[in-house]
């Protein structure tokens, strides 16, 4: 296993949205503070933010002016890139860039804002993933050495809140294997998102949102 590397947020919303808010607390369970950053912070971005995320590197400055970052270090993950995030990239970059957007489906290509300032970059792969996951995936593959393609995933996994009520996620995520016991006692493996704590519940009350006329 290599050393721990650190994680860059530059976060591109104008708030501290409540999706961005579970996603953020997951890295830091992920990472830990010391090594996770977020830049490009309004006021009221740091007005809004819960006192815990302030444990992580917090700047209103972007990624390019952070204190002892040397951007020569930086790998930006981007979707557009024409190589695939690799185990060696663990050696040869210190920080690893993400852009805190809210995912739009369809991809509206957010990431050329960073892409423009000339990191050097990496893709993970031809589906569109949630922040959380791209860094969950990027530590897998830059820390634990697991190849991109060994990492679990499950894609677009339909989510059920009830018999008739269900929504289907547009994104990748990590997978999760979780054994349950039926009622007739037969035990089954199946694979799970890896959400955030709190996220299917925000789910649930934004589908109820969208069908409340």
């Amino acid at each position: 296993m290599t050393k721990q590397r650190s994680y860059i947020i530059e976060h591109m919303e104008d708030d501290m949205h409540a999706w961005c808010v579970l996603e953020y607390k997951h890295m830091l369970s992920n990472v830990g503070g010391e090594h996770l950053w977020f830049s490009c912070l309004s006021e009221a971005c740091k007005k809004n933010m819960p006192e815990e995320l302030k444990q992580a590197h917090c700047h209103s400055e972007d990624v390019l002016h952070l204190p002892g970052v040397d951007p020569k270090r930086v790998c930006l993950l981007d979707p557009a890139a024409t190589s695939e995030l690799a185990p060696e990239d663990g050696d040869n970059f210190d920080y690893f860039l993400f852009g805190g957007i809210l995912g739009d489906d369809p991809p509206r290509d957010r990431t050329k804002e960073l892409r423009k300032l000339g990191f050097a970059g990496r893709r993970l792969g031809p589906v569109q993933m949630t922040t959380d996951t791209a860094l969950n995936v990027t530590r897998r593959v830059v820390e634990d050495r697991v190849p991109l393609n060994e990492v679990p995933y499950i894609d677009h996994p339909e989510i059920h809140f009830s018999k008739h009520e269900s929504v289907t996620m547009p994104f990748r995520y990590i997978a999760e294997i979780k054994t349950i016991t039926k009622k007739d006692g037969q035990v089954k493996s199946v694979k799970k998102p890896l959400m955030p704590p709190g996220m299917l519940e925000l789910i649930k009350k934004d589908n109820e949102m969208s069908f409340d006329f």
